[in-house]
């Protein structure tokens, strides 16, 4: 029966070789050898005290005293808005609209239609979308002088579509919140809002004016660079590209947000669970990166690895920039590829010796 053990043996590892020495990645071997005529299409970054000053973490930045100005803009009306109307009278007999002293006749709610225009008793249909408040007074005031001495008018705007802010995306409470109380600034309508639902450094806010279109990373807006915002704009706030990817013998590998604004490789590790004790090679802790190429529109492709055996590896790596879209790969040490080439053959070997005692 020796001879049908083998025969098993070989038909194991034939069929079943790929998943027996599969792996989630190149081996350590892979990425550090290549052949003398072989020109890797990589550099390969051996990161050491004397190579990784310029892949430091940036110094935490000063924080700014300044706060935003708050320009009062110009708010010209638009279809949708709601006015209130006050019109006096300088005269007490027979005036079509009471006089000051009395606080004048008021319109209330007043809606400017689709086509722009109000509706006021005996001042008629009058154009307003377009024109500012004090316009829209000095408008009304020559219509009224034909029916009242002296008129005054005073026009205040109750419910704006014109001064309004929408507000979208991944905030708790999306909406269009209103100006009347005072120009708003970036953080003042992401606050009515509710604030966001994401740390902050995996925040992205988009601002469109129906001008121009303006990309803000929200950790900056609260370090110091809230802006205006000018009335009518639309605020989007969404999760901005701020992710790596674990892979290897690391805990929990996978697609991961980065811990913070500047990560360190040493932070990835504590997020992803470190390295796996059972199956990972310290000595082979490698980061992925693609970089922008100034001499061509190819990006550059680079490999660092550092080597954790080591006690100032620590240091390093504690040092080293995790940037977004870098891909983190530890490889499975030696003896755990061992220990994979192995065990068929050990269950093969057992399942022999079951047959073998089955025939006997």
């Amino acid at each position: 029966m020796r001879g049908s053990v083998l025969v098993l043996l070989a038909v194991a590892l034939a069929g079943c070789g790929g998943s027996f020495f599969s792996a989630s990645g190149p081996t350590k071997g892979a990425i550090l050898k290549h052949s003398d005529d072989e020109t890797p299409p990589y550099t390969l970054v051996e990161l050491s005290a004397d190579t990784i000053a310029p892949y430091m973490r940036p110094r935490e930045p000063v924080l700014t005293p300044a706060v935003s100005d708050t320009p009062m803009p110009e708010v010209k009306l638009v279809s949708g808005d709601v006015l209130r109307v006050m019109v006096s009278d300088s005269s007490i007999e027979g005036a079509l609209f009471a006089p000051l002293s009395t606080g004048g006749t008021v319109f209330n709610k007043v809606r400017i239609d689709s086509k722009g225009n109000v509706s006021l008793p005996y001042l008629g249909r009058q154009k307003v979308s377009g024109l500012t408040l004090g316009q829209v007074e000095d408008k009304l005031r020559g219509t009224a002088a034909q029916y009242a001495s002296d008129p005054q008018v005073h026009v205040e705007l109750v419910s704006d579509l014109s001064g309004s802010v929408l507000v979208a995306g991944a905030v708790k409470s999306p909406g269009r919140f209103s100006a009347l109380e005072g120009p708003l600034t970036l953080l003042d309508a992401i606050n009515e809002a509710g604030g966001v639902l994401l740390e902050p450094h995996l925040v992205r806010v988009i601002l469109r004016t129906g001008k121009k279109v303006e990309t803000y990373s929200y950790q900056d807006i609260l370090s110091g660079g809230n802006h205006p915002v000018p009335p009518r704009s639309e605020i989007i706030v969404e999760r901005a590209r701020q992710r790596i990817v674990a892979m290897g013998a690391v805990s929990k590998p996978g697609l991961v947000d980065l811990p913070s604004d500047n990560p360190s490789l040493l932070e990835v590790l504590g997020t992803v669970g470190g390295l796996n004790e059972r199956t990972a090679d310290a000595r082979g802790v490698f980061v992925f990166r693609l970089e922008d190429n100034k001499l061509s529109s190819e990006p550059l492709a680079k490999v660092f690895r550092l080597d954790l055996r080591d006690p100032a590896a620590i240091f390093l790596a504690r040092n080293f920039l995790v940037l977004p879209e870098d891909a983190v790969y530890v490889t499975n040490a030696h003896s755990y590829e061992f220990q994979k080439l192995i065990s068929p053959i050990v269950q093969v070997l057992i399942l022999g010796r079951s047959v073998d005692a089955i025939g006997n």
